[in-house]
Parts: structure tokens; C-alpha cells; sequence
């Protein structure tokens, strides 16, 4: 099966400080690929690139066959993506910020199926600046999949829920997987990675060092499946 996103040899600097360096992954059609690191490995800068929110200084991104800075804006509306902390219009409620999105995105879609899904829909006239850091944080989910992309990008997706909310995010996320939704999911938490993705990749010294699935990494090392690959990582960002 081709890749739904190819990232190819990807290199990175800010001021003379290399965050990526050949840095490439590929995601098939209903993968989680789960891209684990510490924090400051270069995560949220592969995230965005992947989405065509920066260019990267060498290399290259494609999704679905197209270069992802070259037709950014083509391929931004056909994807989802929650990176860094969302931006809302804080004195309107949820579901105006939404209308305002797929407004401003030129799509129909099912706000309320959406609010629902992340456990919003009686927010009701609730201004965002009223919302905790977990309610935000699910409106940015909702808005990343309003428009039903064909991929995700989520960075840190489960930041700031509590173990309640993490179940349902994760519940929703491998139910769009199985739709054939392709995902890209960053987090430093292995436990997370472990119950949600397909396949993980150690994003340590730029690239990924390290690639794996948790399912058979569990099947081989059981116990001692987290000393593993805190081991790996602790001797890659050396």
C-alpha cells in the first residue's frame, strides 16, 4: 500500500542549531504512527513542516503524492492539525469557533456530531475563556477532524485531560483509524504511545533512531518493555 505521507531526508536549523537532520517516516492509510521523543527533540517542528506550516532547509514532505510546502494550501484542507496550543476566539463558544473555521476552511460540516464526539456539546453558549485547559484542548480535536481530513496531525494530543478524557480522545482517534484516517501523533508519554499507536519512531539527535511497534515490543521484552526504550532514548540523545 503507498504512503499517505512520506517524509523524506528531512533537515531543520534554527539559527545554526540543527533540530532535524535527515529526518524521514512514512504513514499508510488508517496508521497511527506515534512519534516519541523528549521535550525540545524536534517534534513539534517535524509536525509542523509535515503540514507545510514551515519549510524545511533540506528534504521533503509529501502527502498523498504531493509536496507539502509546494501546495500547502491545497493540502492544509485536506488535513487535520492540532499543533502547539490551540487559538481560539476566547469571548465565543464553541461551537461559534467552529462555524468560524469551516467558514473561513469553505466546507459544510457536523458541528454538532463534532462537539458531541469530544464531549462539548453542552458547552452551550460558554465562552472559550471560560474553558479549562483540557475543554480547549479537545475543541482543538474537534476542529482538526471537523472537516473529516484524510490526515492528522496531533501534537500532544492528550495534553492537559484528565485519565477520563485520555480514554475517550484515544477511542475516537483508533475509530478513525479503522475509517482509514492516516495519523501522525507526537507525545513524550510511552504508556500513551503504547495503547494508541500502530507503529513508534524515537525522535532523538534530529532523526528517528528508533522504530518499532508496541505490540510486539510488549510480546518480547513484557516487563521490561518501558527500561528498553527509556534506554534508547536516554543513549541516542547523547
Amino acid at each position: 500500500m503507498d504512503a499517505v505521507i512520506e517524509i523524506r531526508e528531512v533537515s531543520k536549523s534554527f539559527q545554526g542549531q540543527s533540530v532535524l537532520e535527515r529526518c524521514s517516516l512514512n504513514l499508510k492509510k488508517g496508521e497511527i504512527y506515534g512519534l516519541l521523543g523528549i521535550n525540545g527533540a524536534g517534534k513539534t517542528t517535524l509536525m509542523k513542516i509535515t503540514g507545510g506550516f514551515q519549510q524545511p532547509d533540506e528534504g521533503e514532505v509529501r502527502i498523498e503524492g504531493r509536496d507539502s510546502w509546494e501546495y500547502r494550501e491545497k493540502i492544509q484542507s485536506r488535513i487535520g492539525t492540532l499543533i502547539e496550543t490551540p487559538i481560539f476566539y476566547d469571548h465565543l463558544s464553541a461551537r461559534e469557533n467552529l462555524e468560524i473555521h469551516m467558514a473561513y476552511m469553505g466546507q459544510e460540516s457536523d458541528i454538532n456530531g463534532a462537539l458531541e464526539q469530544v464531549g462539548l456539546v453542552r458547552t452551550g453558549k460558554k465562552p472559550v475563556s471560560r474553558f479549562s485547559m483540557g475543554m480547549k484542548q479537545r475543541l482543538g480535536i474537534a476542529r482538526a477532524m471537523l472537516h473529516s481530513p484524510d490526515c492528522l496531525l496531533l501534537d500532544e494530543p492528550v495534553n492537559g485531560l484528565d485519565p477520563v478524557g485520555i480514554q475517550e480522545v484515544r477511542d475516537i482517534l483508533l475509530a478513525l483509524a479503522k475509517k482509514g484516517t492516516a495519523m501522525l501523533v507526537s507525545s513524550h508519554i510511552l504508556s500513551e504511545m503504547e495503547q494508541l499507536a500502530h507503529r513508534v519512531g524515537i525522535l532523538a539527535q534530529g532523526k528517528i533512531v528508533e522504530e518499532f511497534s508496541p505490540s510486539l515490543m510488549r510480546k518480547q521484552y513484557g516487563e521490561n518493555f518501558e527500561n528498553y526504550v527509556i534506554d534508547i532514548m536516554k543513549r541516542k540523545q547523547i
